[in-house]
């Protein structure tokens, strides 16, 4: 018999399997491909935790999946000690079906073992989870939470004692404990928990949260002054930010807010919207119907777990466009530069962080204003060791990370990107814009004409089923053993491997460290300041490619990205159009 037939057999014949998950597999039995599908591995628990459907099997979430998680987690926290047990763990959770119940039986399963937890009350954007953890004193965190996955999707984030996620040791280590433990018969029954271990979390913590992100404002009392000029459409997209980004928007004067009503309410299913993300543009098709109403010039989403931020602004056309992540962290760059120099608070240790699939305008902004500007892997996490190493050689001003994928951090409140404490910027700095009679758009543009065109495609493609990571393997492994002489007409001249960690300059031969930590990624530099990274996702099935072009004007800018983009669609023999994003 298939292992894959063994699992499941062992899932339908256990006395701790309960009637409905027993009544979702009998349905099944007839279905060999789905349960091979559910049950041939378990999911892989990398630096992120844990993603995938929600549904009954090992390779899927459900509350025996998390409830083995979470005995790793615990005997991690066992091997460490009684102290480690005391300082407990954090859980929070996010708008998605079973997020609430999957948070739940992550307290069981901690109580059960003497370990304390801090229990959010209610849903609450991630960023309260990291920022729990360095509030509490925690040991760990669990914030159980797809991010912007389509509604059939659910995870399992684990973050450490400083608040980030850990590191890759830290992470096989527990991964280790949670294989080494039957899921069916290793891990504590609900009624073994102790609930007098958990502490639950509410409206006090958020005071002290908002008091923290007030600090990181650049300009105090700016919003305030253009408070009956300034409007603002808000969507939290059926998700975590409905209550906070509301209220930090209002606490540093904004008077204007205008709620996407039919969106406010926490719902998993995220009715119309096939993906809620506000990286794409459909996704703002309520608010924009709501800014025309109200007459306003800036649209704000949040995703379902409100880490992430995407904005809509009003063109000197009245149209509204997206501003697309890169965009927004080079705003927000300049902005916070130019604030703190018209004060004459400007850190002269200032350091930024960026990723190395972000637009390299920030490299630009950051040479001109005399600021550092490190570039990570993808993944907020290594932003956060680039702080932590900063904070514990005592020098250092951090001013501002963040990625393409529409995540930015200013503050040491927490160490994983942040959409309040951002969508408090977006708007203290609109605001800035409003008073000199500007949008957005035109604040774009400025810089656009200042440092140079930039324009960017982030594409993807999803690869699902048993077939999808061997085919996204062959995808890199195609690029990594051939590496293309040309992409979109112009030369490679630098090709970086990241599971090799190696930097090829390609005129000279020579090859370097790239500096970074061991990663699936391949980067290729062209002699015309183009860039194109290949990278599959950790969370989802699919390899996702990253062309960030540039050129003398905006029409060559994009003429480059079409070619490369072009490009890679001949390399990798896919049809025309297939990157778009």
């Amino acid at each position: 018999m298939e292992l894959y037939m063994e699992r499941y057999y062992a899932w339908l014949n256990s006395p701790n399997v309960d009637p409905e998950t027993k009544a979702e597999l009998e349905a099944l039995q007839n279905n060999t491909d789905e349960i091979a599908f559910r049950f041939s591995s378990y999911m892989e628990f990398g630096t992120g935790g844990l993603r995938s459907k929600m549904g009954a099997g090992t390779g899927m979430m459900n509350n025996y999946t998390v409830a083995q998680a979470t005995e790793g987690l615990a005997r991690m926290i066992d091997s460490l000690g009684a102290d480690a047990k005391a300082r407990g763990v954090v859980i929070g959770y996010d708008s998605r079906h079973h997020s609430d119940d999957f948070a739940k039986r992550s307290a069981e399963v901690l109580t059960a073992h003497g370990i304390r937890v801090y229990l959010f009350d209610a849903l609450r954007p991630t960023p309260c989870l990291s920022f729990g953890v360095r509030h509490f004193g925690a040991i760990a965190g669990i914030n159980v939470t797809a991010s912007h996955n389509p509604s059939e999707y659910n995870g399992y984030k684990l973050y450490w004692e400083d608040g980030a996620q850990p590191t890759a040791q830290m992470a096989d280590k527990v991964s280790e404990l949670i294989l080494s433990a039957d899921i069916l018969n290793d891990v504590p029954a609900a009624e073994k928990a102790d609930w007098s271990l958990v502490t639950m979390v509410g409206n006090d913590f958020d005071e002290i949260y908002l008091d923290s992100l007030l600090k990181e404002q650049v300009y105090p009392g700016l919003a305030a002054k253009a408070a009956d000029q300034l409007k603002i459409v808000y969507t939290p997209l059926f998700g975590a930010g409905a209550k906070l980004v509301p209220e930090i928007m209002k606490r540093i004067g904004a008077k204007h807010i205008y709620p996407v009503e039919e969106q406010m309410a926490p719902n998993g299913a995220f009715p119309g919207l096939a993906k809620p993300n506000p990286e794409y543009p459909a996704s703002f098709a309520l608010g924009i119907e709501l800014a025309e109403k109200v007459k306003s010039d800036l649209i704000i989403a949040t995703d379902p777990d409100a880490d992430r931020v995407g904005v809509m602004a009003r063109d000197r056309d009245g149209q509204f466009k997206c501003i697309n992540g890169n965009q927004m962290g080079s705003l927000l760059l300049d902005y916070i530069f130019n604030a703190l120099e018209e004060q004459g608070t400007m850190p002269a240790d200032a350091y930024c962080v960026k990723t190395i699939v972000t637009s390299e305008m920030a490299t630009a902004i950051c040479k001109a204003h005399g600021v550092e500007l490190y570039n990570v892997l993808t993944g907020f996490k290594f932003i956060a060791e680039v702080i932590r190493e900063h904070e514990e050689a005592g020098h250092g001003t951090y001013l501002l990370g963040y990625e393409e994928s529409y995540g930015y951090l200013k503050g040491g409140h927490a160490r994983d990107k942040d959409s309040v404490v951002a969508s408090m910027l977006i708007c203290e700095m609109a605001a800035y814009y409003t008073l000199k009679g500007m949008t957005l758009i035109d604040a774009l543009n400025a810089l656009y004409e200042k440092y140079g065109y930039y324009s960017e495609n982030a594409a993807e493609i999803y690869m699902e089923g048993l077939d999808g990571k061997a085919a996204i393997a062959g995808m890199m492994d195609a690029l990594r053993t051939k590496m293309p002489e040309e992409i979109g007409g112009s030369a490679v001249v630098n090709f970086r491997d990241y599971v090799a960690e190696t930097s090829l300059d390609v005129r000279t031969g020579k090859t370097e460290p790239t500096g970074l930590p061991k990663s699936n990624v391949l980067y290729y530099a062209m002699e015309n300041g183009c860039v194109v990274v290949a990278r599959p996702s950790g969370t989802e099935p699919k390899i996702k490619f990253y062309i960030l072009a540039c050129g003398k004007d905006s029409g060559e800018a994009a003429s480059n990205t079409a070619a490369c983009t072009a490009s890679l669609e001949v390399l990798l023999g896919l049809e025309k159009g297939s990157l778009k994003k």
